[in-house]
């Protein structure tokens, strides 16, 4: 099977999972979407109503923030694989629950194995606590952290999330100057020299 089938697998158990929370007659799953052998893997909080009605992540205001700030260091949409923490949208756009987020956790989990990317995004503090737990994202924006994911090396970098960005100017200045680090952080993890420079975390 490849990654593409396994995808598709893994999206048709969610659609039938009828345990999963939000749920309702009003709301679609978004699951990610992108290249399956993307290198950088960013990774939101939940769908919004823009991404509701389309059923695809990252499409309103926000997404087009993050598809202009990918231009900028050269990359298109289809270069990488985007996709969010809970896949159907909270009530009113509210921030997910704990609960709601450990029910999505196994088929994210499962997604980002498939995908095995080189460096995972985090956009917003719930997707960086999934990795970073207890961090603070005005600390440790745009700064690579080594981590075990399931017995594999990958690179986190929490970001602020785009929705952040649009609502403040020196937000959005932080949030363009951290993707820029990025080709960086990429050409470094392919050589593997990072590892003399990232603090190297441990994550069961």
């Amino acid at each position: 099977m490849d990654k593409q089938e396994a995808l598709e697998k893994l999206k048709n158990e969610m659609e039938e999972d009828k345990t999963l929370p939000l749920r309702t007659s009003e709301t679609r799953l978004v699951f990610g979407e992108g290249n399956p052998d993307a290198e950088l893997y960013f990774i939101g909080e939940g769908p919004g109503y823009n991404e509701n009605l389309q059923g695809r992540p990252f499409v309103g205001q926000a997404g087009k923030l993050l598809e202009r700030t990918l231009s900028e260091i050269g990359l298109k949409r289809e270069d990488v694989y985007i996709s969010n923490i809970v896949r159907f949208r909270p009530p009113e756009n509210r921030d997910p629950e704990p609960s709601e987020i450990a029910a999505f956790q196994p088929y994210v989990d499962r997604e980002i194995e498939i995908i095995s990317p080189k460096v995972i995004v985090t956009l917003g503090r719930f997707s960086m606590n999934k990795f970073l737990p207890g961090e603070m994202i005005s600390r440790v924006h745009g700064k690579p952290v080594g981590v075990k994911f399931k017995g594999k090396d990958v690179i986190i970098v929490p970001m602020y999330h785009p929705a952040a960005a649009l609502r403040a100017g020196r937000v959005l200045e932080q949030f363009r100057e951290d993707f820029k680090r990025l080709p960086q952080i990429l050409e470094q993890k392919a050589t593997e020299k990072e590892e003399d420079n990232i603090e190297q975390l441990d994550l069961l």
